[in-house]
């Protein structure tokens, strides 16, 4: 049994690939593609049965894909690779050592004096939120998360830390700033804006827990997002993106403490941003899983 590769764009033959059966996987064609084209590893490759059709899943078969002999694929080259640890890595400690920098060294900042005037206390305590944040995120990325993809185009790592670094300098700089003033409500919206920031970093803890138990090590199975015993994970029974609801949060809280403009700013970005994720990830679920539940929105619940 053989298979003809054709690229996506110009329809131009690339190769074709025999001594494969009915149950030969897309894995197993990008690895004879690789062979075949050693610029092209396997996370490189997209294989659609159409031009402009769906990629294809490593797992899935020629038979079940419904391809016979002398088939033909579709390829697109998805562009020089970098590992998502790595880009998860780079895109969050950039923020934590930012916002540190602008906290301890204000005078390198904001010139000769600044470090003589004592912080508001909120401004402390802002500090410490942010490097939870970006510390807990770090340490996600190492030991909690399982990714179902091993990586993820190498220009994504500048764009991604472009937006991170870029509003991290952009937040610090006004919340450490000599000429910063505390919330107008005093204490009350200081403590409301904590508590709620803690309340959904340990949502968005407990979410991503939950997922990594959705996947056995080393496979990239997908199941149903589902509830588990944490009461945090119950937000699974409203939306299919519980950990980005709250994340937005989060960001709520911290805006609320800090009563920023650029810290408000920053959440109303990331919002819209997982917004479009969650969206895509819901419509997924859908074709995914026949027995998706349908009561789901994608992050808010009820309404989007």
């Amino acid at each position: 049994m053989e298979v003809n590769i054709c690229h996506a764009t110009s329809g131009k033959a690339l190769a074709t690939i025999g001594g494969l059966s009915p149950k030969s996987t897309v894995l197993d064609i990008k690895n004879e593609f690789s062979k075949i084209e050693p610029e092209y590893y396997p996370d490189r490759q997209a294989f659609r049965l159409e031009p402009r059709g769906r990629i294809l899943k490593e797992v899935e078969t020629l038979e079940a894909l419904n391809i016979k002999h002398h088939g033909k694929l579709f390829f697109k080259d998805l562009g020089p690779q970098v590992g998502w640890t790595t880009v998860f890595l780079t895109e969050y400690a950039g923020p934590l050592v930012i916002y540190l920098i602008f906290y301890t060294r204000p005078s390198f900042i904001y010139g000769d004096g600044a470090s003589s005037q004592p912080y508001a206390d909120v401004v402390n305590i802002a500090a410490g939120c942010w490097t939870f944040h970006y510390a807990k995120r770090l340490l996600e990325t190492l030991f909690v998360h399982r990714f179902s993809h091993a990586t993820m185009p190498i220009l994504n790592i500048f764009k991604n830390s472009t937006y991170y670094w870029g509003f991290t300098a952009l937040v610090a700089y006004f919340v450490n700033h000599p000429l910063y003033t505390p919330p107008t409500h005093g204490n009350a919206q200081i403590w409301a804006g904590l508590g709620t920031f803690i309340f959904a970093e340990l949502g968005n803890f407990s979410v991503h827990v939950a997922l990594r138990n959705l996947r056995p090590p080393g496979t990239k199975e997908r199941r149903i997002p589902k509830a588990d015993s944490n009461p945090f994970s119950w937000l699974f029974n409203l939306v299919s993106c519980p950990n980005y609801f709250y994340e937005v949060l989060a960001w709520v809280g911290f805006t609320v403490m800090t009563q920023c403009l650029p810290a408000g700013l920053f959440c109303l970005a990331g919002f819209y941003q997982m917004a479009v994720w969650a969206k895509a990830k819901h419509r997924n679920y859908l074709k995914e899983f026949k027995d998706y539940p349908r009561s789901r929105t994608a992050i808010v619940p009820f309404l989007l």
